[in-house]
This record gives C-alpha cells, sequence and structure tokens, in this order.
C-alpha cells in the first residue's frame, strides 16, 4: 500500500520542534518523524487496551477475604501519600 499525503495543523512550536529534529537526522521533511511517532502512539494505546483487558479477566479471582484485604491496603497507601 503507498503512503497517502495528508494535511494536519500543527503548533508552531511544535512544527519548529520537528524541523529541528529532521535538520539533525539529515532529513528534509518531517513525514518519516511524524509517522514514527504516530506508530509508537499506536502500539502504546495497543499495549493499554491489552491491560486492561488482561486486568478486566482477573476480575473475580480474589477471594472476598482478599479483595477487601487489598482494598484496605490501597486505602491505606493512599492516605499516607497525603
Amino acid at each position: 500500500m503507498a503512503p497517502m499525503r495528508t494535511t494536519i495543523e500543527l503548533k508552531d512550536e511544535h512544527r519548529a520542534r520537528l524541523l529541528e529534529l529532521t535538520a539533525r537526522r539529515g532529513e528534509k521533511g518531517f513525514s518519516s518523524v511524524v509517522a514514527e511517532a504516530l506508530e509508537r502512539h499506536l502500539r502504546h494505546l495497543e499495549a493499554l487496551e491489552e491491560a486492561r483487558a488482561r486486568a478486566l479477566r482477573l476480575r473475580g479471582t480474589l477471594s472476598r477475604t482478599e479483595a477487601d484485604h487489598l482494598r484496605r491496603r490501597a486505602r491505606d497507601i493512599r492516605e499516607s501519600w497525603r
């Protein structure tokens, strides 16, 4: 599948940073940098979804006593942060 051209809107500071980065890399445009960032972001989102799915599969695996203990410990830890 051939790459597709598209238009995106960038903040001035983002465009400037992209241009600096591509210049350091010896590239003329910043398509490759944007593609790398997009790919990394999409992989990150997939990893989050998988982690969420794994966590949901654990639902119901603790006994009532274990769940209550974990809930109390989490509350205690949160309170100690304040």
